[in-house]
């Protein structure tokens, strides 16, 4: 991961969130692309290290429409099966493919290759949704927490 990450350590943790990316309160991260005006969607590296060594993914098929909160993803770890909902509302354009051989890529690269899906996102604005310097104060109260 780059060195442009914001980062909270929390007892002998270390958490990392990416700048310019939208964020759930759930742990899932949105990017858009500007050119495209497409999204990628994955977990953070938060959700990613407290669920545990992800095992198997199951994605949806390319075309399929999501609600905003509706399940993006189901995600087995050796600690956890996690329901991962979208962060928007949209159509599912692409799913990566690489994970159905390498499931760990989540959890060795949450922001990059570990990417879950890509969304032609609805008109219209997705509610609930932070930036990273508000994710990264949620999550460091959500790690604290967990760490008691």
């Amino acid at each position: 991961m780059s060195d442009d990450l914001l980062q909270v350590t929390v007892g002998k943790f270390i958490f990392r969130v990416k700048p310019g990316c939208m964020y759930t309160e759930a742990g899932v991260w949105a990017a858009r692309d500007d050119a495209t005006g497409l999204v990628r969607a994955g977990l953070t590296d938060f959700r990613q290290q407290s669920s545990g060594d992800v095992v198997f993914v199951e994605l949806p098929a390319a075309g399929t429409r999501l609600a905003a909160g509706e399940d993006l993803a189901n995600i087995e770890t050796i600690k956890v099966d996690l329901a991962v909902p979208s962060p928007a509302a949209g159509e599912v354009t692409a799913v990566n493919d690489a994970l159905d051989d390498a499931p760990e890529l989540i959890n060795q690269d949450p922001y990059g290759a570990g990417w879950l899906v890509e969304l032609k996102p609805a008109p219209g604005p997705a509610p609930g949704l932070m930036d990273a310097e508000a994710y990264l104060a949620l999550m460091t109260a959500q790690a604290e927490e967990a760490a008691q």
